[in-house]
């Protein structure tokens, strides 16, 4: 039987398994796996340490038929990217929208879903942060486009900020998207909670600005 199209992940990998070559009839039901596998090589090993042959041997399938999903390496990293991205939206995207009149407690309430998106699913997560459209050219702009699509999410949340008119809002989404995904550098579990940390990073953004 094919994925559950209600679930976003098969959602996602059909959606990307259209897009790419058939050679024959096959279920989809292993697209799931594969998507898995992919990112956790990602992220482990690197966009260019990666091979189409490590992804199928932990998905328990032949190389070649990996082909039949996807065109490319190029084209399963961009549906791994894309999944990680959405992974991530829909964990902050309800923070965003939230009814809260302080845009200040928004800010952080965005910033500790994003820490908790890229802290609980590691492999997606990491793909997002590490993986650079220029390491694989063939599909950089449609890395870049999704990477830009998530970076959105905080121009928003930033936007609306009570700051002086001469801010450079820009950097500072640049700034404080840096600070929360190098989090998966040096957080160690069982420590501070993403909402305390979140907590903190505003706090040293809003404090120096008098508010």
């Amino acid at each position: 039987m094919p994925p559950d199209a209600s679930t976003p992940l098969a959602a996602r990998a059909a959606a990307a398994a259209r897009e790419a070559p058939r050679t024959g009839t096959r279920s989809d039901s292993r697209l799931p796996l594969v998507l898995d596998a992919a990112a956790r090589f990602f992220a482990e090993k690197g966009f260019g340490y990666t091979s189409m042959r490590d992804i199928a041997g932990a998905a328990g399938m032949l190389p070649g038929s990996l082909y039949y999903y996807f065109a490319s390496k190029e084209e399963l990293l961009v549906a791994v990217y894309a999944e990680g991205v959405r992974r991530i939206e829909h964990a902050v995207l309800p923070a965003l929208r939230s009814a809260d009149a302080d845009p200040w407690t928004r800010l952080t309430n965005v910033c500790a879903a994003h820490l908790g998106a890229l802290l609980e699913d590691s492999d997606y997560g990491q793909v997002v942060i590490r993986v650079r459209p220029d390491d694989a050219p063939a599909v950089a702009a449609r890395l870049t486009a999704l990477r830009d699509q998530y970076e959105a999410i905080f121009a928003r949340a930033i936007d609306s900020l009570p700051l002086p008119p001469r801010t450079d809002r820009r950097a500072l989404k640049l700034m404080l998207l840096g600070a929360l995904n190098w989090s998966q550098t040096w957080y160690r579990p069982g420590k501070d909670a993403p909402q305390v940390l979140a907590r903190r990073f505003v706090r040293l953004l809003r404090d120096p600005l008098g508010e």
